[in-house]
């Protein structure tokens, strides 16, 4: 087990819930749409979210920044030690720190200081896009072990002045090394991890990219915390960081939806009831489990277990509430609209049925 390091009131490690973060992509320095961002973020179920703190603009920014919103705010901080001492006096509640372009151990020990002085931890994020060039190989390429020496470099340095708030990421485009790499700083060390897969593109390929590392690293044990990378809208971050967790049985939040994959057998449009049913329930955060089933062959087992479901037939389907048939069977162009109704009125009787998979 990792040991504990407190963003705030948000424990990371020490067997701790997986917390969840995001990064806005707004300009910092623009409070109205940072503050906005985050809070479209934190009702998506963003637990920490991070701003990108590029000038002295952004930093003096997030006083106006934190008095605004509820979750704690990270600062990410390149190239310039003097704008991580900004974010500091403006009460940032965390620290990123890229060992690849802060190299000055004294301009790190000064930084140091100074959170240990605030009581904030620091996240030592090395990214294999960034890497110093002390750590790659005779080709000039980033390696998992690179990523890792650089990692417990900086971690020294901090650690020499009495600094011990680490969390550590270790991350790349390269699933496979950076699977690697968490494992091998994951077997010499106990500072909590932040976990993802950089620069893994947009919507759809970030999302599998991220599903492969993140579910392999979180299935072995591996990470405390998470962001799941993806270009365009953060929103879809959180949402994505969520169904990884829940596949791998590690947290639950809003519409576990579950659709089969469809076939000769399927007599209604269950793509078109599912995208609906998706869209229509998105504001829910509450866990609640939706199987929609085209068919008989599975869809009563799959209906039985889950908090509502569909078993469809040729024009029309019925509906079950935690494992039971209600009514009579509803037609197709009705389908949508009723297992939304259904299902808020199981969230406002108490959610999820006792048993039901998590």
């Amino acid at each position: 087990m990792t040991r504990q390091v407190l963003v705030r009131d948000v424990p990371i490690g020490g067997g701790a819930p997986i917390v969840v973060q995001s990064m806005t992509n707004t300009d910092t320095a623009d409070v109205e749409a940072t503050v906005a961002q985050i809070g479209r973020l934190e009702r998506a179920g963003c637990e920490i979210a991070r701003v990108a703190v590029p000038s002295m603009d952004a930093a003096k920014a997030l006083p106006k920044i934190l008095e605004r919103i509820s979750i704690p705010l990270v600062a990410d901080v390149h190239f310039d030690h003097r704008l991580a001492l900004a974010a500091i006096e403006a009460g940032v509640d965390k620290l990123r720190l890229n060992p690849g372009n802060i190299t000055d151990p004294e301009k790190i020990a000064t930084v140091a200081d100074a959170a240990n002085e605030a009581g904030i931890p620091i996240r030592v994020g090395v990214n294999a896009g960034s890497l110093d060039e002390r750590f790659r190989d005779a080709k000039n390429h980033p390696t998992a072990r690179g990523m890792v020496d650089s990692a417990f470099h900086e971690i020294r340095l901090l650690e020499e002045r009495g600094f011990d708030r680490i969390v550590v990421s270790l991350k790349g485009t390269d699933v496979r090394m950076t699977i690697d790499a968490y494992r091998a700083f994951a077997r010499a060390s106990d500072y909590p991890l932040h976990v993802g897969i950089t620069e893994a593109g947009t919507a759809w390929e970030g999302s599998i990219r991220s599903a492969v590392g993140l579910g392999v690293l979180l299935a072995e044990g591996f990470g405390d915390t998470l962001r799941v990378s993806l270009t365009g809208d953060p929103v879809e971050e959180v949402r994505v960081a969520y169904e990884i967790l829940r596949a791998l049985g590690l947290r639950s939040r809003g519409i576990d939806l579950r659709v089969c994959p469809t076939c000769a057998r399927t007599g209604i449009d269950l793509e078109a009831i599912a995208k609906q049913v998706r869209r229509e329930l998105g504001d829910v955060a509450e866990s609640l489990s939706i199987a929609l089933m085209g068919c008989v062959v599975n869809g009563p087992g799959e209906a039985r277990e889950a908090d509502v479901g569909l078993v469809g037939a040729p024009g029309q389907g019925t509906i079950y509430v935690r494992g039971e048939p209600v009514g009579p069977a509803v037609p197709e162009d009705r389908l949508a609209a009723e297992i939304v109704r259904v299902a808020r009125e199981v969230l406002a009787s108490g959610g999820r049925q006792q048993g039901a998979a998590p």
